[in-house]
C-alpha cells in the first residue's frame, strides 16, 4: 500500500502537496525540469544505483510497462545520484526509453526526501531510499511509495496511474 508522505527534511511531503520543482541533466544535454510537462502525469522514482540487481529490474518493468503509461497520458523518470555517462550506458544496455535524470549533488533526492540513512552489515551510511511518487497533470503528488519492494511495484504504480 502507498504511504502518504514523505519526510524532506524538516518538512514532510504529503499527498496533495504541490511536487517540489526539480532540474536535473539528463540524456544529450537534455535538462529535466517539473514545468516541462505540465499537462502530463509524472512517476518520479528514485533507485540507489544503475546497473545494480534491484535497480535493474526495476527499470526493466518501467521500460516493459511504458506505452501503457503512455497511454495514461504519463512519463516515467528515473532518478539517482549516478552520473549522466552511467545512465547512458545503463539506458543503452537495457533499451530504457524513459528519461533518467542525474542527480549529482543529492538535491533532488533531500527535496523529495529520498536520501536516507541507511544500515548494512551493522554500519550506517547515506544513500537513495527506493521512492516512487506519482504526480498529476497539474504538479500535485497523488500518490507516494516509500521503502519500494521491485516485485510488483511497477503494476500497483501503473494501476495508480490509470486512475488518475
Amino acid at each position: 500500500m502507498p504511504k502518504t508522505a514523505a519526510k524532506t527534511g524538516s518538512q514532510s511531503l504529503a499527498i496533495g502537496d504541490k511536487a517540489p520543482d526539480f532540474s536535473m541533466q539528463a540524456s544529450k544535454g537534455e535538462t529535466l525540469n517539473l514545468a516541462a510537462f505540465k499537462g502530463k502525469n509524472i512517476v518520479l522514482y528514485f533507485y540507489p544505483k544503475d546497473d545494480t540487481p534491484g535497480c535493474t529490474i526495476e527499470a526493466k518493468d518501467f521500460r516493459d510497462n511504458i506505452k501503457t503509461f503512455e497511454k495514461a497520458n504519463t512519463v516515467v523518470i528515473g532518478v539517482s545520484k549516478d552520473t549522466v555517462a552511467s545512465h547512458d550506458k545503463f539506458k543503452e544496455k537495457y533499451c530504457l526509453p524513459f528519461a533518467l535524470g542525474a542527480d549529482e549533488d543529492g538535491s533532488v533526492c533531500e527535496a523529495y526526501g529520498t536520501w536516507v540513512e541507511k544500515s548494512m552489515y551493522g554500519k550506517t551510511y547515506m544513500g537513495i531510499e527506493r521512492a516512487t511518487f506519482l504526480i498529476d497533470a497539474k504538479g500535485i503528488v497523488r500518490t507516494a511509495w516509500r521503502k519500494v519492494k521491485v516485485d510488483g511495484h511497477v503494476a500497483e504504480v501503473l494501476a495508480a496511474a490509470q486512475a488518475l
